[in-house]
């Protein structure tokens, strides 16, 4: 397996915004797990799937083909072929992700696919159990956490800026439901991986996030292109243009 980053952490943590960040400036592939879930809750809520079916679920989850490709900055979804960044970002399909990630058939699907992508240069991948579960042996393993009230304004501005309607109060009890059933889910669920960095960015920017990760990742002896700064950027691990497929 290649130089292998993760990040996990709560919805709203900043957990994206900085692994895409991250990503950029080493030039390593970037993973958004999310979307991979998302993609099959896209076609689980199209295709009339019963999502409280484990056994229509399981099927589905095996019949279906979701990749990424593009960079860090625009990253693009692919379900069975299509693109589809935009279609999963809606609370209905994060809700219904949510409730697909807590089915052990699903989650060991996605695994499989996860673990596929290290097969193609060092790579940050964001998550909620890729620490703990996916990459137990990932070189560097950051964990984001933030106060409710932090992620949920984060949260309600980033769909205001999407032209999705949602008050705050309907964020935050959305957020609530969902760190409900990510740490208390049988399978995988979301705690702090063993030997992880916890990084609180209630208080933090972006910006400082960013280098603090960076700092992180960059002091750890196998960190490809060590030393060489922001250099690196564009190396191996960056993704082509079509769509990466487990």
């Amino acid at each position: 397996m290649s130089f292998v980053v993760t990040i996990d952490g709560p919805a709203g943590a900043g957990k994206s915004t900085t692994a895409r960040e991250v990503a950029s400036r080493l030039g390593f592939l970037y993973v958004d797990t999310g979307a991979l879930y998302r993609a099959l809750a896209l076609k689980v809520r199209n295709g009339g799937v019963p999502p409280d079916d484990p056994s229509a679920v399981e099927r589905c989850a095996r019949e279906t083909d979701v990749g990424l490709s593009g960079s860090p900055e625009h990253a693009h979804v692919w379900l069975d072929g299509a693109e589809v960044s935009d279609a999963i970002r809606t609370p209905e399909v994060s809700e219904m992700a949510s409730r697909l990630a807590a089915q052990t058939p699903v989650r060991r699907r996605l695994v499989e696919i996860q673990r596929a992508l290290a097969t193609r240069g060092p790579l940050v991948a964001e998550g909620r159990d890729l620490g703990t579960v996916v990459f137990p042996d990932a070189e560097v393993k950051i964990y984001l956490d933030a106060d409710l009230d932090t992620r949920a304004a984060r949260r309600a501005r980033e769909l205001k800026q999407r032209g999705i309607a949602a008050t705050l109060e309907q964020v935050r009890e959305e957020l609530t439901r969902r760190d409900g059933r990510d740490r208390g889910r049988a399978d995988s669920p979301l705690q702090v991986p063993p030997g992880a960095r916890v990084v609180n960015t209630s208080a933090m920017t972006i910006d400082q996030q960013v280098e603090e990760i960076l700092r992180v990742v960059r002091d750890h002896p196998a960190c490809p292109g060590r030393g060489a700064g922001d250099e690196a950027s564009g190396a191996a691990g960056t993704p082509g243009p079509g769509p990466q497929r487990g």
